[in-house]
């Protein structure tokens, strides 16, 4: 299974006033670890995830994160994005985030995304992505 690492840098915006990364900062920074996982296999994320001229679109339907340790404004985080299944007409993601060097799981969650057509309509993946996603996943 292929594991994507992406650095994050927790900025002052990603914060609550007490300067601990706000929930909803853990959601950018996963779609960011599905951007750098798709282009680390080829796919340019502007052409994924709304494709205009073959009519598709891969809109992330649901999200989830479970927060374990506080991470800072300042800090440097580690994701790990990994596709834990790949289906017909949808994939799952899943992230994992660590303080380095510690090894110390602090948030993880997953987003599920589906493709549609033009008319909003569940469709199987586009081949290019499911291929390329296939060829990830085998040992």
């Amino acid at each position: 299974m292929l594991k994507h690492r992406t650095q994050v840098r927790v900025r002052f915006g990603d914060t609550d006033p007490y300067g601990i990364v706000y929930f909803v900062s853990y959601f950018r920074y996963c779609h960011r670890g599905i951007e750098e996982f798709l282009r680390n296999l080829g796919l340019a994320p502007e052409n994924t995830f709304r494709n205009r001229e073959e009519k598709f679109g891969l809109p992330i339907v649901a999200a989830d994160c479970r927060f374990l340790i506080p991470a800072r404004y300042g800090e440097l985080l580690e994701m790990e994005t990994s596709v834990t299944e790949l289906k017909e007409k949808a994939i799952v993601f899943q992230f994992r985030f660590y303080r380095p060097p510690e090894t110390g799981l602090l948030a993880e969650g997953t987003a599920t995304i589906v493709a549609i057509d033009h008319t909003w309509k569940a469709r199987p993946l586009p081949e290019v992505v499911a291929e390329k996603l296939s060829k990830a996943q085998s040992p």
